[in-house]
């Protein structure tokens, strides 16, 4: 009973945008957290089926108490999962009810898609494909240990270990308990896609951050010196900041602000069990903290990852189908925002280089942004050329747009993403 309720309210909070899926499934203090997510993606990669079948067959209106979300992660597990097994509780008998109405609706639906399968009544955006192949990159966390250690603790484990990447085709081909160390980010084991390491000990100890290729290099293109004070304008969930924190060497200061409490909390949990002891966190949203005040008078380096549709997050991808394709109502919101946010980045009087991204795929809330912050500080920064051999570039909506950096499942075997670099032309006065 209790993962179906707890399922429900991450749901809910996805929904009504408290956080990422992820995010939520790990502050639900839920004991069984691979259960939870298991559960929660697999309602979601259905979510339009239930909504259909759940309506046709009138559930809610008949059940008055049964909340939606909660209607939906039961009729998934009834008809799609496994069934109830044992749990349910008072929901089980009031389910069981409507059983057989709810089985002649999924059959009527397959009836009419003109499909026996259950996995083809999916949209074409929630199927598996190229989302679903994106390796499992492990960022080895050097607060706490080394590449080398790391790579010995897992050959021991009976994994086999391929040596440095030279090609995407070398990760491409992993399978099995083999893995690679990648060929760019000298701390990034490379596993094969699908790769299950939330419960390995190492994980759990800190020594490890389950993190993206393209999510490290937004800290990794900062590089900020140790001793450097650097803002993470809009920190949570806290695996940017804490790469930072590494490079750092806890040495120097990080500025960390975000407005969500819950999410800020779950941080806090994070860089503890990560090690980090240079940041300073604070509930704050980043558009009210004062360019002039004197805390921040040696900030020099600032990476802005600010609120953005998550239309380029494979998990995302597959969990919620329909943020692929954020409507323009939305996306003009989201870029508004961006750009208050990276223009307001830019008026901090020390600021020698910045890092924005996003992990969207929309030139709306990515070239579009960098292109009408720059206009408003002319001749100030400029885009730095970063990674010249990386083969996905910004889309060419202004001169220079090459600098910025895109990647994709497709042609970086990672989660869609972008990263502008920016640096000061002029020194600071």
């Amino acid at each position: 009973m209790a993962v179906y309720s707890a399922a429900a309210a991450v749901l809910a909070g996805v929904e009504s945008r408290q956080g990422s899926l992820k995010g939520l499934v790990y502050a639900s203090n839920f004991q069984n957290v691979k259960q939870l997510y298991a559960l929660v993606c697999e309602t979601q990669r259905y979510s339009a089926v239930l909504d259909a079948v759940i309506a046709n067959a009138g559930l809610l209106r008949a059940e008055k108490k049964l909340r939606p979300h909660l209607a939906k992660v039961l009729v998934y597990d009834l008809l799609l999962g496994k069934g109830f097994r044992g749990r349910g509780g008072r929901w089980k008998p009031l389910l069981e009810r409507h059983q057989a109405r709810l089985k002649a609706e999924l059959a009527r639906l397959k009836v009419r898609q003109g499909v026996s399968r259950n996995e083809d009544l999916l949209e074409v955006g929630s199927k598996p494909g190229s989302a679903s192949q994106v390796p499992r990159f492990v960022r080895v966390n050097i607060l706490k240990t080394c590449a080398e250690d790391a790579i010995d603790y897992f050959k021991r484990q009976g994994f086999s270990y391929q040596g440095r990447a030279s090609s995407l085709n070398d990760i491409r081909a992993l399978k099995g308990k083999c893995f690679l160390l990648d060929p760019l980010l000298p701390e990034l084991l490379v596993f094969p896609a699908q790769t299950d390491l939330h419960n390995h000990p190492l994980y759990q100890a800190g020594h490890l951050i389950l993190q993206d290729k393209a999510s490290c290099l937004p800290a990794m293109l900062l590089a900020p010196p140790p001793g450097s004070h650097v803002i993470d304008a809009c920190a949570a969930p806290g695996n940017k900041t804490s790469h930072l924190a590494a490079l750092l060497k806890n040495q120097g200061k990080i500025f960390a602000f975000d407005q969500d409490a819950k999410r800020l909390a779950s941080m806090a949990t994070l860089l503890a069990r990560a090690g980090v002891s240079c940041c300073e966190l604070a509930e704050q949203d980043f558009l009210a903290v004062s360019p002039s005040d004197q805390r921040y008078c040696q900030v020099q380096y600032i990476l802005l990852d600010p609120s953005c549709s998550g239309s380029g997050m494979p998990s995302r991808q597959l969990e919620e189908p329909k943020s692929c394709t954020p409507s323009p109502e939305r996306l003009r919101a989201l870029a508004a925002f961006q750009q208050r946010a990276l223009s307001h980045a830019l008026t901090f009087p020390a600021l020698r280089r910045l890092v924005y991204s996003t992990c969207s795929v929309c030139q709306e809330e990515n070239e579009d942004v960098v292109r009408a912050a720059l206009q408003q500080s002319p001749g100030a920064f400029r885009l730095a050329p970063v990674l010249p051999s990386w083969p996905h570039r910004g889309l060419s909506a202004f001169p220079g747009a090459e600098h910025c950096l895109r990647a994709s499942p497709e042609t970086t075997l990672t989660g869609g993403f972008f990263i502008a670099v920016l640096e000061r032309v002029e020194e600071p006065r």
